[in-house]
């Protein structure tokens, strides 16, 4: 049978995986995710570490995370929507809030309901696109006792997305339990290195010093983000084949 030199040549190139569409994976969170200004370096944002873990001609990852954004607030600026926007079929999100809607007072303030009620709403949004949305319990802040007892801060926001993830049946990746198990390893004082500490006179951007218990060193934000690759493949994502060796 006659095969047309255009159909060899589509066939061809489908075998060599030449123009496949390149998956992006969006981020949609807080500061502890986000990519930081020059001026706020050595802190950096576990989001910025995660494109290192892929092959980059497969897997492009597009942080749109946001310092001091919550839920709430990620959608009344429309940054939800200039995911959605831009989201194409089998592209990933991933969400990772809590770090501010917990903050009373405030206009990023969600209450646990509405804070699950806007999970659920991001999450019926990337299926809609036929995208994948894979939800994020917020990551740890670095938190011992004067006993050195680790606690946690963040009340019942975890379980609103295990609870949400459970319900819709989509991918979870619990960096909530997972950094806690990070932080409890390297203890009240080793751990101190994976977050944004330093003496005064240690960097010009921090003259007086600084002692952040939420915000991340680079060496943190590496940690942070193999998690979230680890959980990539405990979920068994269709993205893990793209993971560097």
């Amino acid at each position: 049978m006659k095969i047309s030199f255009a159909v060899f040549l589509v066939l061809l190139l489908s075998s060599l995986g030449v123009g496949q569409q390149q998956i992006t994976i969006f981020l949609a969170g807080d500061s502890t995710m986000a990519a930081k200004l020059p001026n706020k370096r050595p802190e950096t944002g576990w989001g910025e570490e995660l494109q290192n873990f892929f092959d980059a001609s497969k897997v492009n990852v597009e942080n749109h995370a946001q310092n001091g954004r919550s839920t709430r607030s990620f959608i009344a600026e429309n940054r939800w929507q200039a995911i959605v926007d831009k989201l194409r079929k089998g592209d990933y999100v991933f969400i990772e809030f809590g770090h501010n809607d917990q903050k009373v007072n405030t206009d990023r303030y969600a209450s646990p309901v509405d804070y699950r009620k806007n999970l659920e709403r991001f999450v019926a949004d990337v299926l809609r696109k036929e995208g994948i949305p894979v939800l994020l319990t917020p990551v740890m802040r670095r938190r011992f006792d004067e006993a050195g007892r680790f606690y946690d801060t963040h009340g019942e926001y975890p379980e609103a997305v295990r609870g949400a993830a459970a319900e819709y049946k989509v991918a979870i990746i619990d960096m909530h339990r997972k950094s806690e198990v990070v932080l409890k390893q390297h203890g009240p004082e080793d751990s101190k290195k994976l977050f944004l500490q330093l003496k005064p006179g240690e960097n010009p951007n921090y003259p007086a010093g600084i002692e952040d218990n939420t915000h991340f060193s680079p060496q943190g934000a590496r940690i942070m983000a193999g998690l979230a690759v680890e959980g990539i493949r405990e979920q068994k994502l269709g993205l893990a084949k793209y993971l560097k060796k």
